[in-house]
C-alpha cells in the first residue's frame, strides 16, 4: 500500500512539472504566459538608462552646480546692511533681474533656560543632575546666553511656560522661561535662472555672501 501512495505522489509532481514547464500546451494544459512585446516597443532611448549609486544620486540631488540647464539657487539670511554691500556687488556683477531679494521674517524662539553658570565646571554638573533626571537638553543658539542649557526650545512664550511646568513636577527647580530668539526681519538672496555661465560670474561674490552659502532653492 506505501509503495502506491509513493508512485502516486511520484506520478503528481512530475505531471505538475511538466505543466509548469509549459511541456503540455500542446494539449491544452499549461500556465498562463504574461507576454507583453507592445511595452518593449514603447521604450524611449533605454541604451542611455545609467545606475547610479546612493552617494552618486545624493551628489546630484544635492549639489548646486549647473550643468547647461538653468536652476534656481538661494542664500542668506541677510541683515539689511548685508543686503545693501551685497546689492553694490550684484549690480556691477549680474544683469538687471538675475538676481532679488526676498524678506523675511524669522519667528521668535522661546527656550526653558538654565544658567549662566560661572564656569564649565558648574555646567557639567548640571548637566549630570538632569541626566539623573531623564531629562535632555539641547545647544544654545544664542551664544550671549553661554554658558547654560536649554531644556526646549518653543514658538511661544505660552508654550515654554507650559512645559516648565510639567519640568517643576519631575524635579526642575532652577529654570526659567526666556526669549532666546527674538522675530527678526532678514533678506534671502534668489537667483532664479542661473546657468552655466552665470555660474562663472558668481566667483566674485563668495567674498561678499558674508559667509552664507549659495544652494538650491
Amino acid at each position: 500500500m506505501l509503495r502506491l501512495w509513493v508512485l502516486i505522489l511520484v506520478l503528481c509532481n512530475s505531471a505538475y512539472f511538466a505543466w509548469s514547464q509549459g511541456w503540455l500546451l500542446d494539449y491544452g494544459f499549461g500556465p498562463t504566459q504574461q507576454r507583453e512585446p507592445q511595452r518593449l516597443a514603447q521604450q524611449i532611448n533605454p541604451q542611455v538608462i545609467q545606475i547610479l549609486s546612493a552617494q552618486e544620486a545624493e551628489q546630484l540631488r544635492v549639489s548646486p552646480k549647473v550643468q547647461g540647464a538653468q536652476a534656481c539657487l538661494q542664500a542668506g539670511l541677510f541683515d539689511e546692511a548685508q543686503a545693501s554691500a551685497l546689492s553694490r556687488v550684484l549690480e556691477t556683477t549680474l544683469a538687471p533681474g538675475a538676481w532679488g531679494f526676498e524678506s523675511v521674517t524669522t519667528p521668535q524662539r522661546w527656550i526653558v533656560y538654565m544658567g549662566k553658570y560661572a564656569n564649565v565646571a558648574e555646567l557639567d554638573k548640571k548637566r549630570a543632575q538632569l541626566a539623573s533626571l531623564k531629562l535632555t537638553f539641547e545647544p544654545l543658539t544664542n551664544a550671549m546666553l553661554a554658558p547654560g542649557l536649554s531644556l526646549g526650545g518653543f514658538a511661544t512664550q505660552a508654550d515654554a511656560t507650559a512645559a516648565l511646568e510639567v519640568l517643576a513636577r519631575r524635579g526642575v527647580r532652577t529654570a526659567r522661561v526666556l526669549l532666546e530668539q527674538p522675530s527678526v526681519s532678514a533678506y534671502q538672496l534668489r537667483l532664479p535662472e542661473v546657468d552655466e555661465a552665470m555660474q562663472r560670474q558668481l566667483a566674485p561674490l563668495r567674498s561678499a555672501l558674508a559667509g552664507k552659502v549659495l544652494g538650491p532653492c
